[in-house]
């Protein structure tokens, strides 16, 4: 039970906190076929229902986005994950889950400084030639302060908040029960993947919240742009760098969204499309490891129609297999070719829920058959992905999260370029890099390369084989051959036997009590209370005691399946 599970008396506080936010925002219905405001109540916590409805004139895509801004840090980041999910929710919930901010009240220079002394060795006075005590920019996991190195180099410093991992950490921990409970009782879920969704935002927390991680994430794309000598990657200084602090040479341009800043700099728009485009495809297609978050407050426009890269905390990985599916699926979209398209979309989101296969190719058919004959040019890529991630949000079908969070920064690309450039086609700018990787992949070197490493692997399998086959006869003469079989609802109905058998023990007792009792009143002699036999007195009290708490069990639990019959 989730309850009993809970590692502290503190996150009991927070799941409390949580639900209570959810009522006020209109989400009560779903916390009471949650069952969990009868589990809270017994574990002594109240929830508040007065008021419950105060925002019930609000559409529900508002009401969540409130509801989630309210929650904090970790809610704030899972609503910035599910904005690249438009493959489990409508656009009326994405455009809201895009208006996510985690900007937050800057923390105080004092509050950091036990911190930095010990990551830093020292005052970051003392350390830096000059450190700004006003942070540039603050949000809820980290902020930012600008500073001077000894040598005149300018950097900016990210400092992680004190006590943020404590509290991610408990709001993950209740997060993943409700996710098991969710798809456990609430079967109108299981498409979304709540405990699959809570993996991937704890992956990405984690990531973010080790600010060396985000450093060597850096350099690592650094490393591989460094053939586009118009891409800047901000250096990292090492000596300075640790989990909560790191520290960045500073990025002095033009903002990403900020088109009056790039024309009053005389920046050639078309250019700096063509260039954005072209490094992104790269860590996509060719090096399999990507900025997954590339709007404009992440980029910035220098001299020379130059572009800078910040803030790697998030970033997206492709192995080998996936960029091959990419490839087929980006060629299939743009060179018209229905059947490739559906077949990888098929093969990403496989029949985990009894989809109509044959409906959702035909559909798949016939969305790429309307760009039939339409030039090139006039391709819109990133508009393309999202009527195809709407088709399988229609099949409740979600698509693998590394491939959602590409879609989402390939959609993103090309906003940014089309901003740019209003005559911007991704379509043209991708083509030529599809097809120089699909020519490298069957090169005479690598084809030879790929069948050794398929022989290798066939040859362990079929050298493996005999013993597996030996092991599994051997259990199967022992009887030791087990089948697992799940049952989402066993466990609920387990529970229910185990409260009837629990009531009706007391029942008996009860009544054993009552029986007893009654025997001891008609026995004379031995010690009185209130002039009557002692023992007696105890027996019919203790009985009226559980006679109450009877009623009030048995009460309470028709209550609780009235309510689940109104929210049926």
């Amino acid at each position: 039970m989730l309850i009993e599970t809970l590692g502290a008396a503190r996150d009991m506080g927070r799941l409390n906190q949580i639900l209570g936010v959810l009522i006020r925002h209109g989400f009560g219905d779903s916390v009471r076929r949650l069952g969990l405001t009868e589990r809270l109540e017994r574990a002594g916590h109240a929830l508040k229902w007065d008021h419950a409805t105060d925002l019930a004139r609000l559409e529900p895509p508002v009401q969540l986005r409130l509801a989630i801004e309210e929650l904090g840090p970790t809610f704030v980041k899972l609503g910035q994950i599910l904005a690249g999910r438009a493959d489990l929710f409508g656009p009326e919930y994405i455009a809201e889950f895009e208006k996510l901010h985690s900007h937050v009240p800057a923390v105080p220079l004092d509050s950091l400084r036990t911190q930095l002394r010990e990551d830093l060795g020292g005052e970051p006075e003392d350390v830096f030639a000059r450190f700004d005590p006003e942070p540039l920019a603050a949000a809820s996991i980290a902020q930012v302060h600008r500073a001077q190195l000894k040598d005149g180099t300018e950097v900016v410093v990210k400092i992680r908040r004190p006590g943020i991992t404590d509290t991610i950490e408990a709001d993950l921990r209740l997060l993943g029960r409700i996710a098991a409970v969710a798809e456990a009782e609430l079967p109108s879920l299981k498409p979304y993947r709540p405990q699959h969704l809570v993996r991937e935002l704890a992956r990405s927390l984690k990531r973010e919240l080790d600010l060396a991680s985000e450093c060597r994430s850096a350099e690592r794309i650094a490393a591989n742009l460094a053939p586009l000598t118009w891409i800047v990657i901000p250096k990292v200084h090492w000596q300075h760098t640790t989990e909560r602090v790191n520290v960045q040479d500073f990025v002095d341009g033009v903002a990403g969204n900020d088109l009056a800043g790039i024309d009053l700099n005389g920046f050639d728009r078309k250019l700096l499309a063509q260039r954005g485009s072209q490094a992104v495809l790269k860590m996509i297609v060719q090096d399999g490891f990507f900025h997954a978050d590339p709007h404009p407050g992440n980029v910035f426009y220098l001299e020379g129609n130059r572009i800078a890269f910040i803030d790697f905390g998030m970033v997206g990985r492709l192995s080998q297999r996936r960029r091959e599916e990419l490839l087929n699926l980006l060629l299939g979209l743009i060179e018209r070719s229905p059947q490739t398209v559906a077949d990888v979309l098929l093969d990403w989101t496989g029949d985990e829920h009894g989809v109509n296969l044959a409906l959702l190719e035909t559909e798949i058919e016939v969305f790429v058959d309307q760009y039939h004959g339409t030039p090139l040019a006039q391709l819109n890529l990133g508009q393309m992905l999202a009527d195809v991630t709407t088709i399988l949000r229609e099949h409740h079908l979600g698509l693998p999260s590394d491939m959602a969070l590409l879609i989402k920064a390939f959609i993103t690309l090309e906003g940014m370029g089309r901003r740019l450039d209003p005559e911007f086609h991704m379509t043209t700018e991708a083509l030529p890099q599809l097809r120089q990787v699909v020519r490298a992949r069957y090169q005479p070197k690598v084809v030879a390369a790929r069948a050794w490493q398929t022989l290798r692997r066939t040859l362990a399998v079929a050298e493996q084989l005999p013993h597996d086959v030996s092991r599994l006869l051997r259990n199967a003469r022992r009887g030791r051959v087990h089948v697992g079989i799940e049952l989402a609802h066993l466990k609920r109905v387990g529970d229910q036997i185990d409260r009837a058998a629990n009531r009706l023990t007391m029942a008996l007792v009860i009544a054993a009590l009552i029986i007893g009792s009654s025997i001891v009143m008609t026995v004379k002699g031995g010690p009185t209370l209130f002039g009557l036999p002692a023992f007696g007195f105890i027996g019919f009290a203790s009985a009226f005691v559980g006679g109450l708490w009877l009623l009030r069990a048995i009460w309470r639990s028709s209550k609780g399946r009235d309510v689940g019959d109104d929210g049926a």
